[in-house]
């Protein structure tokens, strides 16, 4: 099963630069980080092995050139397909996720969340030692409910710190993610500290079942043949 490029039959993206990662992102509008239940649609499977993060710091990859995809303001990033991996949207499209997510019953943010959308309120944006110490947990627990909220489209990742670390402060892919809101990413006005671009609206006139529907048919449309349960798995 291979992809079809959106809206004009064009030839299967290529992700080699942070320039090409931005381009298949936008033309997409949705696409997992990783392989996953759908073969051939991540950006991991759109990249050669060459040009894939080798976990020395030699080649860095899309690991590296998120971060120009997650501060143009255009794309949203963070844990909100396949369950809570990671994954890229267009504003076009995260919306959508983003009304129909809300609408469910198991997408009610738990107390903790509750806290921690109260913090992004006040403050505007939140990092994992932070989610630490205002919920009084470990890392992996802070972890857990940041990707809560992100699969729950409350939460997206805000900006990304690359992390210089040795005597020659050298970068061999280490980062720090800061979160805050979809609104406060796309909405009139970003937290202040973000870089970001323009404002986009998240607003849609439709019904959340409408949204699931348009992108049932989008993913339908990029991934011809994909099966009712890797649809499901997708969405999850």
């Amino acid at each position: 099963m291979s992809i079809s490029r959106h809206a004009g039959n064009l030839s299967r993206a290529t992700v080699v630069s942070p320039e090409t990662m931005y381009d298949t992102v936008m033309e997409l509008g949705i696409i997992p980080f990783f392989e996953n239940v759908v073969p051939g649609y991540s950006i991991e499977e759109l990249t050669p092995p060459q040009f894939w993060f080798d976990g020395d710091g030699a080649a860095l990859g899309p690991w590296d050139w998120k971060i120009e995809c997650v501060q143009s303001g255009d794309i949203a990033y963070g844990k909100f397909l396949l369950g809570g991996k990671a994954a890229f949207a267009t504003v076009e499209w995260y919306r959508e996720l983003m009304n129909w997510r809300r609408s469910l019953p198991s997408c009610r943010p738990s107390a903790d969340g509750e806290k921690i959308l109260a913090y992004l309120e006040r403050e505007g944006s939140i990092g994992i030692r932070e989610v630490r110490g205002l919920l009084g947990v470990k890392k992996s627990a802070a972890d857990a409910a940041i990707t809560r909220l992100q699969r729950q489209c409350r939460v997206v990742t805000g900006d990304i710190t690359r992390v210089y670390r040795g005597e020659d402060l050298s970068y061999k892919g280490w980062q720090t993610s800061s979160f805050c809101t979809p609104e406060a990413l796309f909405g009139e006005e970003a937290p202040a500290g973000f870089p970001f671009g323009p404002s986009t609206s998240l607003k849609v006139d439709h019904s959340p079942e409408e949204s699931f529907r348009r992108l049932e048919a989008h993913l339908r449309d990029l991934v011809p043949g994909i099966s009712e349960k890797q649809l499901q798995k997708l969405l999850a």
